[in-house]
């Protein structure tokens, strides 16, 4: 099997909208496949990388009881634009973490249900 990368990542969110705006403002990205589906999910993406947004009253329940979830979801940058993503958060009022994860620096912040995002850069020239 060889595949070529993740297509989406599919979120429960609280409010389909106020997340469509969020990622869209925050992030960066567009709408995408706008019309299909009745609108469920609301897919949102930049480039390759896309994210589909369900009601969360949507998620599949898993059997047993067990909850089923994302740890976090990562998106890569270059140095530049990781540390343009810093100042922006801030500007925004988003807190965030950085880690040094020796091969890669990272910054870790939430979207507006709560999910984790990392932003991630192989670019180590100075310090996070």
């Amino acid at each position: 099997m060889q595949l070529e990368g993740i297509d989406h990542v599919a979120l429960g969110v609280r409010d389909v909208e106020r997340s469509t705006k969020w990622y869209i403002e925050v992030l960066g990205f567009e709408r995408l496949h706008e019309g299909m589906w009745s609108g469920v999910p609301t897919f949102i993406g930049k480039g390759n990388t896309g994210v589909a947004l369900f009601p969360a009253s949507f998620e599949a329940k898993s059997s047993g009881g067990r909850e089923i979830r994302m740890l976090h979801m990562a998106f890569r940058a270059n140095r530049e634009n990781f540390l343009a993503a810093q100042r922006e958060l801030e500007k925004r009022g988003i807190k965030f973490e950085f880690q040094d994860h020796e091969i890669a620096h990272s910054i870790y912040f939430r979207d507006p249900d709560g999910h984790v995002l990392e932003l991630t850069t192989y670019e180590l020239e100075g310090r996070g």
